[in-house]
């Protein structure tokens, strides 16, 4: 359903259009109405309508003003504009607004049904075409090399979803299927001085690292794509080249042998001094980050075994058995629910980081430091959020000694889930406490300048330097209404204050309480208190009469 806001300042119109039509079979539902222009503009605000139908004579603020103000705030809505045969002259403005419809008064509900039909497939239409556009310029996006290899590169630091990966690489024409991954890094080592460059000589003489790497990449990818492995890329200054593939030993065999091509081409065609190291096998694409850091790993076994080699992390480290690491994607998890998560949230979090050490037999160093790991990412987590582990477990409280403390990892879990859940509450107070404060500097901020008629939500947000959106949830959240209402409500209370105390006139006390425009005050004021401000002060004189 699309959301319609009706404004007319004639009662009888706005009744009539809600009570006659049937809005929900042509595909709307009237998510407001208004009486005049200004009230409409801070109801639009709001209920965010997809359609706005207004008559163009009102007060206040007319239809083409409200339509002009509306189009600066959101281009795509649209704008139906209601007017008389005498007013057509007027109405013919709205062609430099752009206004969607016209509908001359009277009309019936068979025309006004035409007309919201067809603004029904209008919008449909708008839809469907930026939708098409926005598909467009995905493929375009990642149809580019580039990208593709943007994307490769953040696999070696960060850890995405196995199907996440697989989908990426299909939209990118990337092979990254198969039950095996290695990542191989050839770096260059420290050059050795070297003569002026001549022929047959060195390419690192000419000093151009770039282009030492680019010559190397053509040589590695015709290689390495020849075998059809994968891909080759730079990356932070290295040669990266990532393996997909069955994993066989036929496969494994195939790797090493175009990795030792490679080295060797280099060598010869462009005289660079290359050391490759090779990484641990992943089980799938997830987990290529760990295969990276492993390559990097293995070149530094080059200052022992000599430079100019392939240099295979199997080969220098013992790797029986997996290597214990913390899922990047758990350690997010976990993180995420200590700062915003609930209790269930972070049990599962807990239990996913404790199923590794319940699943597998690692020997007790490994475990150590994976717990510290997980340990680490929970202080850092109460370090930004502000949390002081002394004030919240006591003087001396060391929570890396505390997990060790435990008889097994059963009672380590237990223990471990209480710790995390007093952190996420402390941290949850605490947010609500700065909640409290940011809605206090408003208010305060606020009942100092509601004279001011220029104030207005973003003038409040500038002034505490946060933004709109985040600061009207917050506002709502603990006081209940919108900033808006509050505003006007502290700007009735002056009022009446004014009328009460003061011989003021009502367009003297609207311009004390933040009004430009008198009649507009005068239209808030009966609206808010149910009469005019007249009658108030009438009655509120009267009653202090009768007093004793």
């Amino acid at each position: 359903m699309y959301k319609v806001l009706l404004v007319d300042d004639e009662v009888d119109v706005r009744e009539g259009l809600l009570q006659e039509m049937d809005w929900e079979a042509c595909g709307f539902i009237v998510s407001g109405t208004a009486e005049n222009g200004q009230e409409a503009l801070e109801l639009a605000e709001n209920v965010e309508p997809d359609v706005v139908i207004t008559d163009i004579s009102m007060p206040f603020m007319t239809g083409l003003e409200l339509a002009e103000r509306l189009r600066e705030r959101n281009p795509l809505l649209k704008l139906v504009i209601l007017t008389g045969y005498d007013e057509f002259d007027y109405a013919r403005q709205a062609v430099r607004l752009n206004v969607d419809e016209y509908l001359l008064k009277p009309f019936s509900a068979d025309t006004l049904q035409e007309l919201l039909l067809r603004i029904r497939r209008t919008i449909e239409e708008e839809m469907s075409r930026r939708e098409d556009i926005r598909r467009l310029q995905e493929h375009y996006r990642t149809s580019l090399p580039m990208l593709g290899e943007s994307f490769l590169a953040s696999l070696l630091t960060r850890k995405l979803p196995k199907a996440a990966i697989l989908e990426k690489a299909r939209s990118y024409g990337l092979q990254l299927s198969g039950s095996a991954y290695v990542v191989a890094v050839a770096a260059l080592h420290p050059p050795e001085e070297e003569p002026s460059p001549g022929p047959g000589q060195s390419l690192r003489a000419s000093g151009d690292v770039d282009l030492m790497l680019h010559a190397m990449l053509n040589i590695a990818r015709e290689m390495w794509e020849a075998q059809q492995l994968g891909s080759v890329f730079i990356h932070q200054g290295n040669l990266v080249l990532m393996a997909a593939g069955e994993g066989d030993a036929a496969w494994h065999c195939r790797l090493h042998d175009t990795l030792e091509n490679v080295l060797r081409s280099i060598d010869h065609f462009l005289k660079l001094p290359v050391t490759i190291g090779v990484g641990s096998v992943a089980a799938d694409a997830s987990h290529l980050k760990n295969s990276f850091t492993d390559a990097l790993l293995a070149l530094d076994y080059r200052l022992l075994l000599g430079s100019g080699k392939v240099i295979d992390i199997r080969d220098v480290e013992n790797r029986d058995c997996e290597k214990l690491r913390l899922d990047e994607l758990k350690e997010q998890a976990l993180i995420r629910s200590l700062k915003v998560g609930t209790a269930e949230e972070l049990h599962g979090a807990v239990n996913a980081i404790f199923a590794e050490l319940h699943e597998s037999s690692y020997a007790y160093s490994d475990m150590q430091v994976y717990l510290l790991e997980v340990v680490t990412a929970v202080l850092r987590t109460a370090k930004d959020a502000g949390v002081q582990l002394d004030g919240l477990f006591g003087a001396g409280f060391q929570l890396h000694t505390e997990m060790f403390k435990y008889a097994g990892i059963h009672e380590m879990q237990a223990g471990f889930t209480d710790l995390c859940s007093r952190i996420m509450r402390h941290i949850a107070s605490h947010r609500q406490f700065a909640y409290k404060e940011l809605v206090e500097k408003a208010i305060r901020y606020t009942k100092e300048n509601y004279m001011d008629p220029a104030l207005s939500i973003q003038k409040v947000c500038a002034h505490l330097h946060i933004s709109a959106g985040y600061f009207s949830g917050v506002f709502k959240k603990e006081v209940r209404v919108t900033y808006g209402q509050y505003l006007m409500g502290i700007r009735m209370e002056a009022a009446k204050d004014q009328l009460r105390s003061t011989e003021l006139k009502a367009f003297e006390i609207a311009e004390r309480v933040g009004f430009a425009d008198p009649n507009y005050f005068s239209f808030c004021f009966k609206k808010g208190v149910g009469v005019s401000p007249k009658e108030y002060r009438s009655r509120s004189a009267s009653e202090e009469s009768v007093r004793p």
